[in-house]
């Protein structure tokens, strides 16, 4: 028993050995995000995210008037000019369903922030509620809007 013993761990040392991860010469693959969180939109490129309230750091939440909440989520959009590389207002309107198709209400408010203009707003979420994000984008100086989805489950019980 003592010999079948002393040939697994044998057996099974180079395995742990290996779990150290790759040495200084490897070559690691850069991490992509899980979903998209832009769009080319012609001269524009317009950014989007959605997160959880209660993730956001106290002060900047107090700052802008943000609920903290583990309950609530915050979509954030702005829009770059490609030219300048800065953001620009523009028209932004949101509509919001579950997968069940339940309306979520998300007015969005501008905010200005030094060079920085973005857009929020904010809904209530469930455990494990997937929200799909139907997003209109109009830029200042244009008629049509550009029109994009994206969609985020948000886990409140962490």
């Amino acid at each position: 028993m003592k010999l079948i013993g002393t040939t697994v761990a044998l057996a099974v040392l180079p395995l742990l050995a290996a779990c150290g991860g790759p040495d200084e010469a490897a070559t690691v693959p850069r991490a992509e995000p899980a979903e998209a969180s832009s769009m080319d939109i012609g001269e524009h490129v317009v950014h989007f995210n959605a997160q959880l309230t209660g993730q956001l750091p106290p002060e900047i939440a107090r700052l802008y008037s943000i609920v903290r909440s583990n309950n609530r989520a915050m979509l954030n959009v702005s829009v770059i000019d490609k030219s300048t590389r800065s953001s620009i207002p523009a028209a932004v309107t949101v509509k919001t369903v579950n997968l069940t198709g339940q309306l979520k209400t998300v007015n969005m408010r501008r905010i200005n922030e030094q060079e920085a203009i973005y857009y929020i707003g904010e809904t209530p979420v469930a455990n494990q509620e997937t929200l799909i994000f139907d997003i209109s984008v109009t830029p200042d100086g244009l008629t049509t809007p550009s029109e994009l989805r994206f969609k985020r489950q948000f886990f409140t019980d962490q």
